[in-house]
C-alpha cells in the first residue's frame, strides 16, 4: 500500500508539473526556438527522477541520478546553444530606427533645415507623403520646410513612413499621394497597371547601396563579381575570397523591400540564390519560412544603403565593404567612381492634390537639393 501511494504522490507532482512543460515546449516550438524543447524536457524528467528517488528514499543511486541529469541537462544544452548564439546576434533592419528623432518640428529634431523660408508654403490640402525609413529624414526635412507647423506623427500622418512595400501599397491604393523611395519592383508595376495607374518616377537624389559584414572579418573589398558569386551560391567560402576558411551566410531581405529590389537590379540576369529563412508560426498555428533580418554572425554578410547604416542606425560592429577596391563615400557617389549607386525618386500615381506638381518641382529646386546634401545624401542636381 505504501509503495501505491508513493507513486500515486510521484504521479500527482508530474501531473501538476506536466502543464508548465507542455507550455514551455509550446512556446519554444511557436516562437521559434524549438531547440528549447529538449531542455525543457530534460528539467521536467529530472524532476521526475528526483520525486522518485526522494519518495522511495533510493539515495543509493544518487551517483546514477547525478551524472544521468548532468548528462541530459549537458546534451539539451548542447543542442541548445547554438540556436541561443543565433538569437544573441545583433540584427539589422529597417525596424529598428526611431523615427521621431527625425520628426518635422519636433523639438531638437534630426530633421535639417534651411538658412531662411522656403519659397514655397502649403498651407491647405497638404499632399500626404510617405516612403523608405532610409529616406524619413529628407522628406520629414522637406515637409518642416514647406508645411504648416504640427504634430506629424511618423506612422500616421501627413508625413509618415509605411517603409518601401507598403509605401508602394498605398501610393497606388490613393493612401498617398507622393512616396519618396528608390525604383519599384516589377510586381509593384504590376500592381499599378491592375488598377490602371502608372508610375511616375522623378529623381531627385543619388545613394550607394552597400555590402557589409562583421567587423571582425578581414575582408575589406570585394569585387562586383565576387558578389554576384556570393549571391549566385557560387562562391560559398570567405577563403575563396581572401577571408577565412567559413562558410558565408549570405542575408537578403524580404521581396519589394527597397534593398530587396536594389540586389535585384544589382544582379541582373544573374539568379539569386534562395535566402536564409527562419522558421516562425502564423496566426494560424503553422510553421512558415520567412527571410530572416541580418544578424551579424562573423562569417555574416548583408546589404543596405549607406546613410541608414553610418547615420541613422551607426552599428560599429558592422563594416562597409568597399567595392572594385572603392569606398561608398559621398565623394565617391558624387564622382561615380563608387560602382554600385542608385538614384531615388519622388514617385507619383495620378494623385488629383493640387500641390503635387509645385511640391516636385520645388524638390529639384537650390532648395530641395540644399536639404538633401545637407541630410548627408547626394543630391541628383549639382
Amino acid at each position: 500500500m505504501q509503495t501505491f501511494w508513493g507513486v500515486l504522490s510521484v504521479l500527482f507532482i508530474m501531473a501538476l508539473l506536466f502543464p508548465l512543460a507542455a507550455l514551455g515546449a509550446f512556446t519554444a516550438y511557436f516562437t521559434a526556438m524549438e531547440y528549447l524543447i529538449p531542455l525543457v524536457v530534460a528539467a521536467y524528467l529530472t524532476i521526475g527522477a528526483y520525486a522518485v528517488m526522494s519518495r522511495f528514499e533510493l539515495y543509493r543511486y544518487k551517483k546514477v541520478f547525478i551524472i544521468g541529469t548532468s548528462a541530459a541537462v549537458a546534451l539539451s544544452l548542447i543542442y541548445a546553444v547554438p540556436g541561443i548564439y543565433d538569437k544573441t546576434r545583433p540584427v539589422l533592419s529597417d525596424g529598428q530606427v526611431d523615427l521621431v528623432e527625425y520628426q518635422p518640428f519636433k523639438e531638437k529634431t534630426k530633421a535639417v533645415s534651411l538658412d531662411k523660408p522656403a519659397s514655397l508654403q502649403i498651407k491647405d490640402e497638404l499632399p500626404v507623403i510617405d516612403g523608405a525609413t532610409a529616406l524619413y529624414p529628407i522628406y520629414s526635412a522637406f515637409a518642416q520646410a514647406v508645411y504648416p507647423e504640427k504634430e506629424y506623427d511618423p506612422y500616421s500622418s501627413e508625413v509618415m513612413s509605411s517603409r518601401t512595400g507598403a509605401a508602394y501599397v498605398n501610393l497606388i491604393n490613393g493612401r498617398a499621394d507622393i512616396i519618396f523611395a528608390l525604383e519599384p519592383s516589377k510586381a509593384q508595376i504590376e500592381s499599378a497597371k491592375n488598377v490602371g495607374k502608372e508610375l511616375k518616377l522623378t529623381p531627385i537624389g543619388k545613394e550607394a547601396f552597400v555590402f557589409f559584414v562583421n567587423a571582425k572579418n578581414p575582408v575589406a573589398s570585394l569585387t562586383e563579381d565576387e558578389i554576384k558569386g556570393v549571391y549566385s551560391g557560387n562562391i560559398t567560402n570567405w577563403k575563396d575570397v581572401g577571408g577565412k576558411n567559413d562558410p558565408i551566410r549570405a542575408f537578403q531581405r524580404p521581396e519589394d523591400s527597397g534593398s530587396q529590389t536594389a540586389l535585384q537590379s544589382f544582379m541582373g540576369d544573374v539568379p539569386i540564390m534562395d535566402p536564409p529563412t527562419e522558421d516562425i508560426a502564423s496566426l494560424m498555428g503553422t510553421i512558415i519560412g520567412q527571410v530572416s533580418d541580418y544578424k551579424n554572425h562573423n562569417n555574416a554578410i548583408g546589404y543596405t544603403f549607406r546613410y541608414y547604416s553610418t547615420q541613422m542606425v551607426k552599428n560599429n560592429k558592422i563594416r562597409l565593404l568597399a567595392v572594385n577596391g572603392v569606398e561608398p563615400t559621398v565623394d565617391t557617389i558624387r564622382s561615380g567612381e563608387y560602382p554600385i549607386t542608385n538614384e531615388f525618386y519622388a514617385i507619383t500615381a495620378g494623385s488629383d492634390n493640387p500641390h503635387v506638381e509645385a511640391f516636385i518641382e520645388w524638390i529639384l529646386s537650390n532648395e530641395g537639393q540644399e536639404i538633401i546634401r545637407k541630410t548627408g545624401y547626394v543630391p541628383i542636381r549639382k
